[in-house]
């Protein structure tokens, strides 16, 4: 009897390594540098791209949903968000580049329509969003798949960028805090996803094996 194929996805819901480290460091590094050249782009455009970002409760810019955490204000707001990106972006490919691009896709679409929601006027640009969603994602996906490894990371995520949750909070001028704050609640919501499809795949396995 050939349980590998019901096993895959509950193993991967609790790994803390990336099955293909390598080619998840290459996928995460290549989406950062894609935002360098973007930002080139933007400067020598004179940044008229930064006025493409997430307009809240505009409904003739509903498409600046899907390229939003593309722009960035300036080279010092891309590197600043750079090193986070690449260091909790590569952690969150563990469970394989199939499952990160579905957790991306969460973050991405949650953070950008709460921004639409409740945002202050103006256009909100930036991958913060997305950063705040892969520190939630791995903050608490580990109690979602009762993984206890999954948790010692999270204790060191935390212990490394706990102090930039309080980015959720208003008061900064400037700051999207509505991105950041949609974009961990959209990473909390991605890692119930991925526990809630493990515990599926698992509870079905008789009726899959019925062959």
């Amino acid at each position: 009897m050939d349980t590998t194929s019901v096993q895959a996805p509950k193993q991967l819901s609790k790994r803390i390594i990336p099955p293909q480290p390598l080619l998840s460091a290459a996928v995460v590094a290549g989406f950062v540098a894609l935002l360098f050249v973007i930002e080139g782009v933007d400067t020598a455009l004179g940044h008229t791209l930064d006025n493409d970002g997430v307009i809240p409760r505009d409904f003739s810019q509903w498409d600046n949903l899907i390229w939003y955490p593309l722009l960035h204000a300036n080279w010092g707001h891309l590197t600043g968000n750079a090193v986070p990106l690449l260091v909790l972006g590569f952690l969150a490919t563990s469970g394989g580049l199939k499952q990160f691009t579905q957790v991306t896709v969460v973050i991405w679409l949650t953070s950008g329509l709460g921004i639409w929601l409740v945002g202050s006027p103006a256009s909100h640009i930036g991958a913060s969003g997305l950063i705040f969603g892969y520190l939630a994602f791995l903050l608490v996906r580990g109690i979602f798949a009762r993984a206890p490894w999954q948790i010692v990371v999270a204790v060191l995520v935390f212990a490394a960028y706990g102090w930039a949750l309080w980015g959720v909070l208003p008061g900064q001028p400037g700051v999207s805090w509505e991105g950041h704050l949609f974009g961990a609640l959209g990473g909390v919501l991605a890692a119930w996803g991925v526990a809630r499809d493990s515990r599926r795949v698992t509870t079905s396995t008789p009726a899959s094996l019925t062959m």
